[in-house]
């Protein structure tokens, strides 16, 4: 995955903006004002820190060694940091990245869950 497939995935979701909220480089994936991911575009390795079930971020990172890391600067339990161009399938980072989303998505209020589910 490319850095501006990276980018543009996080903008297909529904109500999602990019910011930079820290410095111009570091892209902040947000939903509803709250993160689901976080990246530095032009860096190599290509990574981005994605929100993970605490339960599968364990089992990602030893899957997936080297690979899938506790999220760098972020709760070690319910983030990980996921190379991008390193050898993982486009297909699972994506799965990733929806998660992701969909974590955060879950936590928002009722009445926004509802506004986003609407097409």
């Amino acid at each position: 995955m490319t850095p501006q497939e990276l980018r543009s995935f996080c903008l297909s979701f529904n109500d999602t903006v990019e910011d930079f909220p820290f410095r111009p480089e570091i892209s902040v994936f947000k939903v509803a004002g709250k993160l689901f991911a976080l990246t530095t575009l032009d860096a190599r390795p290509l990574t981005v820190n994605l929100k993970c079930d605490p339960e599968d971020a364990v089992r990602l990172r030893s899957e997936y060694e080297g690979l899938v890391v506790p999220g760098y600067h972020m709760n070690k339990r319910h983030w990980n940091t996921v190379t991008v161009d390193g050898g993982l399938p486009d297909r699972l980072v994506r799965e990733l990245i929806e998660d992701s989303y969909d974590l955060v998505v879950a936590g928002l209020p009722r009445a926004e869950r509802l506004r986003l589910d609407r097409p």
